[in-house]
């Protein structure tokens, strides 16, 4: 995980204030460099001609995870003065998985990109070039690129939007791009478009006159996108790492789904290959005591994030412990309504619905995997601590600006902080103890919803319109995953010093599951198994019954069966004052 800030500007370099620089080291401690560079640009916007100086700033902070030493950034190459800004885990490259830094192997090919096409007559082709090579990477990304050969500036986020990347003009008119809304700037900042490839070609106008006050500002119109296609394009040079949905429907009843399924099977196969691309080799924390644990869960106790978690007690080696991050709030609002209850003493935490389903799949973990260290980690936010708390969360969901919006970030912000008191399964006799988690990798289950009809509104999509609805509602969910939340999500966890992974939103999985028929990844519409199977698969809902049905091949009965819930709800940060508000509503 990194930050990443850049600026152009015709007034010298402009950085960002000290407040943004801060949240740039949460988000990368391990490092923060600056570099400066000039660019001769003309301008003959008003008729008039001649040329100006600009100065691009670039900043980038680093969460070293990759390689053997912390790999400082922004990368300058020495011949060329390109400059590089990386934030993203490049998992593989046409295929192949990256063995060590995936920085400076990226640079290296953007680099080579723009040397190969430098004496081209056609302006075209280092755009192309560069289009390749990002269309070869699996992987979280987002990065601002300066190719000095070409004089161009290249940035982007991935298509599922993975990672946060913002752009906006400030009061001056000077362009910023920053992996976070930089609040020295008055001016509107937007979410980079996952659409595809951004770029401004300094060799063509990019500046404006403004007529009254006379001052040189950046031209938004300047910025260039070349989009994404499908993946098995011949013709497009920037090719999306995502298939088309498998629309098919059923040629009358589909077979029924069982464990030993090879549907099942080969589910398994899959996210254990994009879980293993994720929590093998993580360096140890630094500065730390604990060398035993390196990996924790975003963990409700529900299906997906449980799912993940055995999986990996599956691939990590034994000795390490595997913390489980579950978050619980002081909701005044339910906490008055319980008050009135007769009997009600019950901790307001552990009366959570997440608390609840987080301590039953603790246990039962600890049965299926008796030889694993599990950390339970219960994370108890007092309400004054959420309110003390509230400009910050709002400050880095930004531009997002909804309640919805808030409640969901509340959850996200304090689990990731990893602040509560742990019990361990190993030594489960003993009292539990304040503790704060060194893992840097955190995992979310995020993506399994979309991808395997998770949402109650599948069901009803289903219902009304049957097989067809129901791939309709999907490929919606699945098409705008890049739109929606995740850049919002990269800034809430990041803050901390960690990075978020996502083994259901990786490019070559999200693949395999879109190209399955419906019937293979969900239960509507499906028969029950025969009753003469030993197996009990009664209970198992038809929201993701593809998942619930490893997690029960896994050993996990009573989590298979859980029931689907929002982490606002589970959590209780929603609607923590009375009113009626609405989750859509602006905040004020």
């Amino acid at each position: 995980m990194c930050g990443i800030y850049f600026s152009l500007s015709t007034n010298g370099s402009v950085l960002p204030n000290e407040e943004t620089c801060n949240l740039l080291r949460n988000r990368g401690p391990d490092s923060y460099q600056v570099h400066t560079t000039q660019q001769e640009l003309s301008l003959n916007h008003t008729g008039q001609t001649g040329a100006v100086s600009v100065t691009l700033t670039f900043i980038s902070t680093v969460l070293s995870l990759r390689g053997d030493h912390v790999y400082a950034q922004p990368l300058v190459d020495s011949s060329t003065q390109s400059v590089f800004c990386w934030n993203g885990e490049a998992w593989k490259i046409a295929g192949e998985p990256i063995q060590d830094n995936d920085t400076e192997s990226i640079f290296q090919l953007f680099l080579r990109a723009t040397r190969s096409s430098s004496d081209a007559v056609d302006r075209e082709d280092p755009v192309r070039h560069i289009a390749g090579v990002i269309s070869n990477i699996t992987g979280p990304f987002s990065f601002v690129f300066y190719d000095a050969v070409n004089s161009r500036l290249y940035f982007s986020r991935d298509c599922l939007g993975r990672r946060s990347l913002l752009q906006g003009l400030d009061e001056s008119g000077s362009l910023r791009i920053c992996s976070v809304c930089d609040s020295s700037s008055s001016s509107h900042f937007e979410e980079v478009d996952t659409n595809g490839v951004h770029f401004i070609d300094f060799e063509q106008d990019v500046l404006q006159n403004a007529l009254v006050s006379g001052a040189v500002k950046f031209n938004l119109d300047a910025i260039q996108t070349l989009r994404w296609e499908h993946k098995d394009s011949t013709t497009s040079c920037l090719r999306s790492p995502i298939s088309y949905m498998n629309k098919s429907v059923p040629n009358g009843t589909p077979p029924s789904l069982t464990i030993d399924s090879c549907p099942i099977q080969e589910l398994e196969r899959r996210l254990r290959q994009s879980l293993h691309l994720r929590i093998q080799k993580v360096p140890d924390p630094p500065s730390t005591t604990i060398s035993d644990m390196k990996v924790a869960v975003l963990f409700s106790g529900g299906l997906d994030c449980t799912l993940l978690a055995r999986l990996s007690h599956d691939i990590l080696p034994k000795n390490e412990t595997i913390d489980l991050l579950n978050v619980a709030f002081e909701n005044p609002r339910v906490a008055a309504a319980a008050a009135g209850k007769e009997g009600a003493t019950s901790s307001v935490y552990e009366s959570c619905p997440d608390r609840i389903t987080g301590r039953a799949a603790f246990a039962e973990l600890q049965r299926v995997c008796p030889d694993r260290n599990w950390r339970f980690v219960a994370i108890d936010i007092p309400y004054t601590e959420t309110v003390a708390h509230r400009d910050m969360v709002k400050r880095l969901m930004r531009p997002h600006n909804t309640e919805m919006d808030l409640s969901i970030a509340y959850a996200l912000y304090f689990a990731s902080r990893a602040r509560g008191i742990a019990l361990n399964s190993r030594d489960s006799s003993s009292e539990p103890t304040q503790y704060a988690s060194p893992a840097r990798v955190l995992l979310s289950g995020l993506g399994a919803d979309e991808l395997f009809a998770g949402y109650a509104r599948h069901g009803v999509a289903f219902a009304r319109d049957g097989f067809g609805g129901l791939i309709d509602e999907i490929h919606l969910d699945v098409s705008r995953l890049g739109k929606r939340n995740l850049g919002r999500d990269d800034r809430i966890l990041s803050n901390w010093g960690r990075e978020a992974r996502y083994p259901f939103l990786d490019e070559d999985f999200v693949s395999y599951v879109l190209e399955a028929p419906v019937w293979e990844k969900c239960g509507f519409g499906v028969p029950e198994p025969s009753e003469t199977t030993e197996v009990d698969y009664t209970g198992i809902d038809p929201e993701k019954k593809a998942l619930r049905l490893l997690a029960l091949k896994l050993g996990m009965a009573n989590v298979a069966r859980e029931k689907k819930r929002a982490i606002q709800f589970g959590s209780r940060t929603a609607k923590m004052e009375k009113g009626r508000t609405k989750g859509t509503d602006a905040l004020s």
